[in-house]
């Protein structure tokens, strides 16, 4: 019996990138002329992912993965965005209060 824990990890993933020897793995297969969709599905990884590393691979000899520069901004541009309409929006209903 599989317990709630290991249920959410098989079906959500437990990180957003794959450690290195998997990404060799992916490799690997490419190398022995397997495609991207049997790739994808011996591994279980979307074929997205599959595809771009061995892009990656093709284009850098490598699939390490650079580490990030600076810290993480703390707002995406899509949550910029999303406060900058919900201030124009609230700026013009005060204004129309204001009016009537």
């Amino acid at each position: 019996m599989q317990t709630a824990s290991t249920n959410i990890c098989e079906r959500m993933g437990c990180s957003r990138e794959l450690g290195e020897f998997k990404r060799g793995t992916v490799v690997g297969c490419h190398l022995c002329n397997n495609s991207i969709c049997e790739i994808s599905w011996l591994l279980n990884i979307p074929w997205s992912t599959v595809s771009g590393i061995i892009t990656k691979w093709k284009q850098l000899g490598t699939t390490a993965m650079k580490p990030s520069s600076g810290r993480p901004c703390k707002m995406t541009e899509r949550g910029q965005r999303m406060l900058k309409r919900t201030v124009i929006v609230t700026v013009w209903v005060r204004f129309r209060d204001q009016l009537l």
